[in-house]
């Protein structure tokens, strides 16, 4: 979850609420845009179920995740272009949370647990359309508990090392990951 952008308090509380703020200003950081996607599908029959990816280095990210024909798959926004969404293919959970894995590391991170957390855990918390921050469901995130993800030092250290060499030679982020037929359309700006 990143905290670089403007938080919600300052726009004006008839664009405060949550899913209004994301739709007017097509925009969101993770959280804002899993917790808009649980707040839309959900009035398709979706449960409101959100998958925290948890890093080394703190910069965790947040999906929405659902189940389709009995396969997992995930509608996610970042600005890294393998942490977008993925199709409904996964056999479970911890498969769909893998699939992020390569693509995660980067300069620093890389995932060390996953947690599938359903909002309506949150009791009568209103994350859909609440006028205020809503740092109750990042709390709550933060507070569940992860599953741990392993991959091997050496398979972090290629990728690390790979990460370090495209993103020298193009001044850009990579899109080399196996998988990626499994992944949702990635956007224009990162082709």
């Amino acid at each position: 979850m990143n905290h670089s952008a403007p938080a919600l308090s300052i726009f004006t509380p008839a664009e405060r609420c949550l899913i209004r703020q994301v739709l007017r200003h097509r925009t969101a950081h993770c959280l804002e845009a899993a917790l808009a996607a649980a707040c839309i599908l959900e009035q398709y029959g979706f449960p409101p179920l959100v998958m925290s990816l948890k890093s080394a280095d703190y910069l965790d990210h947040v999906i929405f995740v659902y189940r389709e024909r009995g396969r997992w798959g995930s509608v996610a926004r970042s600005r890294d272009p393998g942490l977008h969404g993925r199709k409904p293919l996964f056999r479970s959970a911890r498969a769909l949370a893998m699939s992020y894995f390569d693509p995660y590391i980067d300069f620093t991170g890389r995932l060390i647990g996953y947690a599938v957390f359903d909002l309506r855990r949150l009791g009568t918390y209103d994350w859909r359309l609440s006028r205020r921050n809503v740092w109750a469901v990042e709390r709550a995130l933060l507070r569940y508990r992860h599953k741990p993800l392993k991959g091997s030092r050496q398979r972090v250290r290629w990728y690390r090392a790979r990460y370090r060499a495209y993103r020298a030679k193009y001044q850009k982020k990579p899109l080399f990951y196996r998988g990626r037929e499994k992944w949702t359309e990635i956007p224009k700006e990162f082709l």
